[in-house]
């Protein structure tokens, strides 16, 4: 079991930046994928972007390249969500999840968080 809490939300103006941050406690492996996901309301939850634990190789929604960045403290068992240059359109519930190694990494996450609201004003 690996519980996830999510922080850093909050209300920025377009072009601003938030780090979000995601603290896995439980039984957690070494070699797992660690994930961000986001829903804006009326919306379908949406992949953002993923960190293999181990090797450290990440991917990222389109929307989000050369704007967001996650990285990972191993010693703090914490993934970050660095997000510069935001847009109104980013607006939504940022969740973190967590699962084993997969092929597929943009969905069958196990583990979730309860979520932290940004919001971005034009």
């Amino acid at each position: 079991q690996v519980q996830l809490v999510e922080s850093g939300g909050g209300l920025v103006q377009a072009g601003g930046s938030l780090r979000l941050s995601c603290a896995a406690s439980g039984r957690t492996y070494s070699n797992y994928n660690m994930a961000w996901f986001r829903q804006a309301p009326g919306k379908e939850r949406e992949f953002v972007t993923f960190i293999n634990w181990s090797y450290g190789n990440t991917d990222y929604a389109d929307s989000v390249k050369g704007r967001f960045t996650i990285y990972r403290d191993k010693a703090k068992n914490t993934v970050y969500l660095q997000m510069n240059g935001l847009k109104p359109e980013d607006t939504a519930v940022y969740y973190c999840a967590a699962r084993n190694r997969g092929a597929d990494y943009t969905r069958n996450y196990d583990y979730w968080g309860q979520g932290t609201q940004v919001t971005v004003s034009s």
